[in-house]
C-alpha cells in the first residue's frame, strides 16, 4: 500500500477514502497500480478495513477515524485515540 488518505468530498455529504495500491517485482519496469475510491456517508461513514492485508494501513485508518471518524469494520481496538488526546470528545475535523 502506497497511500492511504481520507477526505471530505462535499461538506454535509460524503466522505472519500482512497487507497493506491503498488505491486513491485523484481525485473519488472513498470509496477502494477490500483487506486480505490469509497464513499461514505457523513452521517454514519465506515467502510472495510485493509489491515488484514496490508498491516501498513494500521496509522493511517487509526488517523482517518482520528481525525474524520471514519469507522473501518474489523479493526481492532479503532476506539482508542492515536492522535488526539483520549479527553478530546469530538473530531478534530468535523
Amino acid at each position: 500500500m502506497q497511500v492511504h488518505l481520507s477526505d471530505d468530498v462535499a461538506p454535509g455529504g460524503f466522505l472519500a477514502i482512497v487507497y493506491h495500491f503498488t505491486k513491485i517485482r523484481y525485473g519488472i519496469d513498470k509496477p502494477e497500480e490500483v487506486c480505490i475510491k469509497v464513499f461514505a456517508p457523513r452521517s454514519n461513514p465506515q467502510t472495510l478495513s485493509v489491515l488484514w492485508i496490508w498491516r501498513s494501513a494500521y496509522f493511517q485508518e487509526r488517523e482517518s477515524y482520528d481525525m474524520l471518524g471514519i469507522s473501518y469494520e474489523n479493526y481492532p481496538r479503532l476506539n482508542k485515540r492515536i492522535l488526539m488526546p483520549e479527553s478530546w470528545d469530538r473530531l478534530a475535523f468535523t
